[in-house]
């Protein structure tokens, strides 16, 4: 997905997750509680988290977890460097396709650093 703007991308998917929340407000508190306790600090850190949701997201071809994960990543404090040998082992594990979203989710450490 060439030219995908993430901030715009993670802006408008929480937008439209408006309504389900409205509809679905337990639903939206489980799933939410769910995500702040599997990233919590424990005996591996936050960043270290998001970067396996990261590699995650772009294994799952899912462009809106690739802008969630990144943005928290560059709020953490991620480095390039990090962020690059966690798309390589993204890569390793998911082949061609996975390649593919790795590139984008550079975009996305791009797009997100220039905050």
């Amino acid at each position: 997905m060439s030219g995908t703007h993430f901030r715009q991308l993670t802006q408008g998917v929480s937008a439209d997750l408006a309504s389900l929340r409205t509809s679905t407000p337990d639903t939206m508190k489980a799933f939410n509680d769910l995500g702040r306790a599997a990233l919590a600090d424990g005996a591996l850190s936050r960043k270290t988290k998001e970067l396996i949701a990261l590699a995650l997201g772009v294994a799952a071809r899912c462009d809106a977890c690739i802008g969630f994960h990144m943005q928290a990543l560059v709020k953490l404090g991620a480095t390039r460097q990090e962020v690059d040998e966690t798309l390589a082992v993204a890569t390793y594990m998911g082949g061609g396709p996975s390649l593919m979203y790795a590139a984008q989710a550079v975009s996305a450490f791009d797009e997100f650093s220039r905050l």
